[in-house]
């Protein structure tokens, strides 16, 4: 769990404009280092170049860049309208997080700075010979690169925000999100299963989600202190005035509980970094709104449930770390009830009354309890219980079927 500064820079790697500005200053910095570079080298590197030849090639590359950079800019915005549409704003935020269209935008906005750098730096006669050589090959470097990305773009277009691809997308959040809970439930903290310790509640600033908890820090704060201190709220809660931060046991000192606020990141949407439920709640919305009646689209649900199941097999076969690595510290960790309920339960009440969406529950069930036979019991539950909400919307011969399928589940 990356915490501190290479946290920061994670979190800042993601975001369009960051990657855009490196870009943009890489562009620039080579389209002024080129007036000097030749220079420094021990040869002489001139090329007989046509009058503005290397400027009329970056005009050229200029306009183009400022139209597909355009074009870029408004396919993404389209394609993060449709998540939001088709499938569920939950999915947005990895649609904005992808490497390929960042890339790609980043480099037609690094194209263009380059040739207007270039285009003025050479009105203003500010390259020698050697300095016009340089930006001529480097302008023949920008090409190839600007190539061979608008090449991968159109690719990445073909696929980029359709159905399958946000499922897989959300899939894989959820897959990290899930197995990192699994390996770690209280996050490298004492598990805490029985009820609330006593001592001094420290709550937010302000109310919100809580998106991260740095455990680092918050055991620093309490070896500082000499105390103990329960995380109450975890990633994906809301912290305001009836759901405490943490419990310090003992009394809290005035400068330790700034400490323990700084440890905790709120903000006003949930994230998928060290959220466990977050990924699963997303995939079922997506089934949930294929199985609307406007939407009216069962395959798509049961493409859910196959990601579902998969992401629950990958979590049920992780091998758990059982070492404390903040003993200060202590964390209630999401139980695997609350996952199943917020992954299977919508699924099983919008689908009651379809057969195939019924059957693909009761299958998805029996192989989740036979990849975790002592979590059996808890996916007995659940099929039990979409199988009463489905008897009262289908008829007698699609029910026996269902009961048919149910009753490979039992002990």
């Amino acid at each position: 769990m990356k915490t501190g500064l290479p946290r920061f820079l994670f979190l800042l790697g993601k975001k369009v404009w960051a990657r855009a500005a490196v870009f943009t200053l890489m562009a620039v910095a080579f389209a002024l280092a080129a007036g000097f570079i030749g220079g420094l080298l021990p040869f002489r590197l001139v090329i007989d170049l046509g009058q503005d030849s290397v400027g009329s090639i970056l005009q050229i590359i200029a306009s183009s860049m400022l139209a597909v950079t355009t074009f870029s800019i408004t396919a993404m915005v389209t394609v993060y309208s449709s998540a939001t549409t088709i499938a569920t704003p939950r999915a947005t935020q990895l649609m904005v997080e992808d490497t390929t269209s960042q890339n790609a935008l980043s480099t037609f906005v690094g194209g263009f700075t380059f040739s207007l750098v270039g285009i003025i730096a050479l009105s203003t006669g500010y390259y020698g010979d050697h300095g016009r050589t340089i930006l001529f090959v480097g302008t023949l470097v920008m090409i190839t690169i600007v190539v061979v990305t608008l090449l991968r773009w159109i690719a990445h277009l073909s696929t980029f925000g359709r159905m399958s691809d946000i499922i897989d997308r959300v899939e894989a959040a959820a897959t990290t999100s899930l197995t990192a809970y699994a390996e770690s439930p209280s996050l490298g903290a004492n598990p805490l299963t029985g009820p609330d310790r006593q001592g001094t509640r420290v709550f937010a600033d302000k109310p919100g989600y809580v998106v991260f908890v740095d455990l680092p820090m918050l055991d620093r704060a309490a070896a500082n202190a000499g105390v103990s201190i329960q995380v109450v709220a975890t990633a994906g809660r809301v912290a305001d005035a009836t759901t405490p931060l943490a419990i310090v046991d003992g009394e809290a000192e005035t400068d330790l509980q700034p400490s323990i606020r700084r440890a905790f990141r709120i903000a006003s949407h949930r994230t998928y970094e060290q959220d466990p439920r977050l990924g699963v709640i997303a995939l079922t919305e997506i089934g949930s709104r294929a199985l609307s009646p406007a939407t009216n689209d069962p395959g798509t649900a049961i493409e859910i449930i196959g990601a579902l199941q998969r992401v629950f097999t990958a979590t049920l076969t992780t091998t758990r770390d059982v070492d404390v690595d903040h003993p200060r510290i202590w964390v209630r960790g999401v139980t695997l009830e609350d996952l199943v309920t917020d992954a299977f339960r919508p699924l099983s009440r919008d689908g009651a009354g379809i057969l195939e969406v019924q059957m693909r529950l009761q299958k998805c069930f029996a192989a989740l309890a036979a990849t975790a036979p002592d979590q059996a019991e808890t996916f007995h539950a659940a099929a039990t219980l979409a199988l009463r909400r489905s008897s009262t919307r289908l008829d007698d011969a699609d029910t026996e079927i269902l009961n048919a399928l149910h009753r490979r589940l039992r002990p």
